[in-house]
């Protein structure tokens, strides 16, 4: 089986052709297709290309059960989004490829692991840093794009389930590849990020690049997608060890959660307004953001000028009446016209979701795994930090006396409340439908009429927890085998 990625990795050129096109002595593309570095610095400037920031993960957002949609506004969004809300079979047309189906990272990372060792200058420690960098960001591409099109994992199926090609050259030319098992590509991600955590820097210089603590984190977040949580505890808990360390650097190294008690204040830092929501406040950009290890997003209209899509009345009501992160709702889907859902709300005020490695992302996932190995005291301790950052210190107090299959629960309902519409919620759906607290959960989307009336629902069926591969790579190979 083969599968053409061609179109894809070609993309990769634009940007970097775009940055270089006033300083020809940086890189030079010779011959056409190919990129050209010889310098060590020719290679670290390859890492702070801009157009790594973004991945085009907003297809995660239609899909989680956190949301509805109406009518009235929903006819008017793209086909593309509708499809995915309706969880349906086939999402492009046959002549469409898939924006988040994007290899041209990886075709930079592979540059860099494969040349910056031959490089005409630097040392050796140099050479090895900047190939651990550049192996730890194509972990995390990988594990992306696993989680669209990769079943969930199990270890009793992974070794059959179909996965994606693995990518180790940067010929784009190339358009040969066989597509390998989830298994081998967990084993990728995984060899990647540990050969890489040894020589990465403690200290960034920029956010955009990934350091120590944040593949700490992400080796961490792979094991524990895989059922391992004793795998993962210990690296969780190192990145955590390791921001301290961090957080002495400068600004691009600073870590730290917001307050939003302080921030979320009415005419606080972020020039929240009560009077005038919902654009009257400012988030830090992500190069700013100190909630951000790694820094990478996309762009998100749906939490910021479109209201295709709104949060659940049951989603709403999860949160505490101090919670700030409710500052970020709104009941209008415009300026004076409410939803016609009785408690559902629209989110707004982030054009960009910060999808790299996070801070509060970190401290969830070492509460889930502290919960799955029974300490519950280490649980509540990670979950309450996170929660007095967001609400009033009465309300961010667990509820006495929860059991491991309370506080799991709790867990995972606080990361629908902290990354509500944000596209994290369907990579949480595809790994809890494996574990047995779970399993059982039926996904449903409401679609509702421009009055409020309920008029269609839609299930999730267990095959569209991975998505298909896009018609136009099925005819580009008669041989490969799709997703169901």
């Amino acid at each position: 089986m083969k599968v053409t990625f061609k179109n894809t990795i070609r993309i990769a050129m634009l940007p970097i052709l775009l940055q270089c096109a006033c300083n020809k002595d940086f890189l030079d593309i010779r011959p056409k297709g190919k990129l050209i570095a010889s310098s060590i610095n020719d290679y670290d400037l390859l890492l702070n290309n801009v157009s790594l920031l973004t991945r085009n993960n907003e297809v995660t957002v239609p899909m989680g059960d956190e949301i509805l949609a109406v009518d009235n506004m929903f006819t008017g969004t793209t086909l593309r989004a509708q499809r995915l809300f309706r969880w349906e079979d086939v999402i492009y047309n046959d002549n469409e490829q898939a924006p988040e189906m994007d290899f041209s990272d990886i075709y930079i990372y592979n540059k860099i692991i494969n040349e910056a060792g031959s490089a005409a200058d630097g040392t050796v420690q140099q050479q090895q840093s900047l190939i651990a960098e550049a192996k730890a960001m194509r972990a995390w591409s990988y594990f992306q794009l696993i989680n669209f099109y990769g079943k969930p994992y199990q270890k009793a199926t992974a070794a059959n389930d179909p996965g994606l090609p693995i990518v180790t050259t940067s010929d784009v030319t190339q358009h040969n590849f066989t597509r390998a098992n989830v298994q081998d590509v967990y084993n990728f991600i995984i060899k990647d990020l540990s050969d890489a955590i040894p020589l990465l820097p403690v200290k960034i210089t920029s956010r955009i690049r990934m350091g120590q603590a944040a593949a700490q984190a992400l080796l961490g977040k792979v094991y524990l997608f895989m059922g391992n949580p004793e795998a993962a505890l210990p690296l969780l808990d190192a990145a955590v060890n390791n921001i301290s360390l961090t957080s002495a650097g400068t600004n691009a190294s600073n870590m730290a959660l917001y307050d939003l008690n302080v921030t979320m204040a009415d005419g606080g830092p972020w020039g929240y307004n009560m009077a005038f929501p919902p654009f009257s406040f400012g988030i830090p950009s992500i190069s700013n953001n100190t909630e951000s290890l790694f820094a990478r997003q996309f762009i998100n209209y749906w939490t910021f000028s479109s209201a295709e899509f709104a949060l659940t009345p049951e989603t709403v009501q999860r949160y505490s009446s101090s919670d700030q992160r409710l500052k970020f709702l709104s009941a209008f889907s415009s300026p004076g016209t409410p939803y016609p859902v009785a408690g559902s709300r629209r989110k707004f005020g982030m054009i960009a979701c910060y999808n790299g490695i996070t801070l509060p992302d970190l401290y969830l996932l070492r509460a889930e795994c502290r919960a799955r190995l029974n300490d519950l005291p280490g649980a509540e301790s990670d979950v309450e930090m996170l929660r007095t950052k967001r609400m009033s210190a009465a309300e961010a107090s667990l509820p006495p006396g929860m059991g491991q299959a309370a506080m799991i629960q709790f867990v995972i309902e606080e990361r629908i409340r902290e990354f509500a519409l944000q596209g994290q919620r369907w990579f949480d759906m595809r790994r809890l439908s494996t574990d047995p607290l779970f399993s059982q959960a039926t996904y449903r989307h409401y679609y509702y009429d421009a009055t409020g009336k309920v008029v269609a629902s839609y299930i999730l069926k267990p095959e569209r927890l991975t998505l298909r591969l896009p018609q136009v790579v099925i005819n580009q190979n008669p041989g490969m085998i799709n997703n169901p």
